[in-house]
């Protein structure tokens, strides 16, 4: 049996390969918007968290709006903010504060999944904790985003704890409703549901707890936030399957829960500038019309 040595200078091309890799995902990070206003939400050692906020125009803290705070995806290991800005954009012209939020990431901050949920928690508890001065209405702040994103925000809404440490639990950190793109919300085997099996056996390190305790389908019971959820039917990275499951659950609980499938479509399709833009018109207008319907977004004159 031969033993492979590697040189220092195979070693050095590998490290400087890897980087080049990390770089490339995290690149147009940390992101910066002209028309949003950025604000700490959060500071864990030497790292500082920031919301990016778009307020709706001529906005003033005494408007009372209701607000919707974006976690973007990448598999609790990378991505970026500006995922969301359209869709922030979008919604601050409609009347509703929008905002963009940065969390702790594998690739950046050498996390868990465990530490992304307590950063959402940490996000939403922010925005309640400063409604006044925000301009928003603490009983009508929504959570949203896709992939892991999604899934922290999902947590929001289901899974007690995990809370950052030292934090004023007083004020909640369950949002009014949720908004969901191709979300992972069964990271634990569910009876009559075949999961991944590679990604199953992984996502134990991934997460930095027993995945069912960070898995939403588990933790559904009466009371969870109304929520939306948009998933391709094509989707192979989060089954559609897994979706359906949760939706399922939800209205078995008593909760309101509406899945809408697109046919054909992949992980990831509802994002800006993605194809031809079809799919980020449809699913700003199903997000639109289940907002509208919530009470939370003014319908249009």
């Amino acid at each position: 049996m031969r033993t492979l040595l590697l040189t220092p200078l195979v070693l050095l091309l590998l490290v400087s390969s890897a980087s080049a890799q990390e770089a490339k995902k995290n690149a147009g990070y940390p992101p910066s918007f002209a028309d949003a206003k950025a604000e700490v939400y959060k500071t864990v050692g030497d790292v500082k968290l920031n919301l990016h906020i778009f307020n709706p125009p001529e906005h003033n803290a005494t408007d009372k709006r209701a607000a919707i705070v974006f976690f973007f995806g990448g598999g609790w290991t990378n991505g970026n903010p500006r995922q969301f800005e359209q869709q922030c954009k979008h919604l601050a012209s409609r009347g509703m504060v929008a905002i963009t939020a940065d969390y702790r990431v594998a690739s950046r901050h050498r996390v868990k999944a465990v530490s992304c949920v307590a950063d959402a928690k940490s996000a939403i508890r922010y925005v309640r904790r400063e409604s006044v001065r925000l301009g928003i209405d603490p009983d009508k702040i929504v959570a949203a985003g896709g992939s892991a994103g999604g899934h922290i925000a999902a947590c929001t809404g289901t899974i007690d704890g995990f809370d950052e440490e030292g934090e004023d639990t007083s004020i909640s950190s369950v949002p009014s409703a949720l908004v969901l793109f191709n979300p992972a919300l069964v990271l634990a085997p569910v009876e009559g549901l075949t999961l991944d099996q590679g990604r199953a056996a992984s996502m134990s390190d991934r997460m930095g707890v027993e995945p069912q305790k960070l898995s939403p389908y588990h933790h559904v019971r009466k009371g969870v936030p109304p929520t939306l959820i948009l998933h391709g039917k094509a989707d192979t990275t989060v089954p559609y399957a897994t979706a359906e499951a949760f939706a399922n659950a939800m209205t078995a609980a008593g909760n309101q829960c509406e899945l809408v499938g697109y046919e054909d479509q992949p992980h990831g399709f509802f994002n800006y500038g993605r194809g031809d833009g079809t799919q980020y018109t449809k699913t700003v207008k199903a997000m639109d019309e289940f907002l509208m319907r919530l009470g939370v977004l003014s319908r249009k004159d």
